[in-house]
């Protein structure tokens, strides 16, 4: 696939694109290295947030999984009463070329393997995650990426050829998946690169953002 391809619509992952997700480094900051990385090994929160992703109840799930590892009960609980703080701050950059996009009439979607309730309380806090013209969330799928199966379900129901989608995600695996079917793809790095990625392909201007 080509830049010269045309881009019927461009798809977001959210952690990492446009809202940092880097809870080590927060639990880093909140109990020190040494204590992450031995609850880390011992408790596998990246599963226990899979399952939230998958549409589990985002306090059930979090509280339940504390309740078997007591030793970091208050740390795990932590997942879920300072989420927030774990989802942040914004990727302004990446904000202003969805804003950009949208401006110039492009259509956006979000792909991204995110919670019911997490997103609930995402929206909350960030207006952009309602700015988007459709919105492909885990939690409501029942599904995450890199599955086949979530990818699938974009292209039934938002109506675009896989050719005509262009998506950026921070992980490669899901960028993988979505290119074995066909779509567009940018591995997002920076928002700078993405930024540029789309005025390279006269998507935006320099002089939207």
């Amino acid at each position: 696939m080509t830049q010269n391809t045309p881009v019927t619509a461009v798809v977001f992952d959210i952690g990492n694109v446009l809202i940092r997700w880097q809870p080590e480094e927060l639990y880093d900051q909140w109990v020190g290295k040494a204590r992450r990385e031995e609850m880390f090994a011992a408790v596998d929160l990246h599963f226990m947030n899979e399952l939230v992703d998958r549409g589990g109840d985002f306090r059930q799930v979090i509280y339940d999984t504390a309740d078997k590892h007591p030793a970091y009960r208050d740390e795990i609980r932590w997942w879920h009463d300072r989420w927030l703080d774990l989802a942040g701050p914004t990727i302004d950059l990446s904000v202003a070329t969805l804003r950009a996009l949208k401006t110039r009439g492009v259509p956006v979607f979000a792909l991204s393997n995110f919670g019911i309730g997490t997103f609930e309380v995402g929206e909350a806090a960030y207006d952009f995650l309602s700015e988007f013209d459709r919105r492909y969330i885990s939690g409501h799928m029942g599904v995450t990426k890199p599955s086949a199966q979530i990818y699938q379900m974009v292209e039934d129901d938002s109506g675009h050829a896989p050719s005509g989608l262009l998506f950026t995600d921070d992980r490669t695996e899901n960028i993988d998946a979505a290119a074995q079917r066909g779509w567009q793809v940018h591995l997002f790095t920076s928002p700078r690169d993405w930024a540029d990625n789309l005025i390279a392909r006269d998507l935006i201007k320099e002089s939207d953002l």
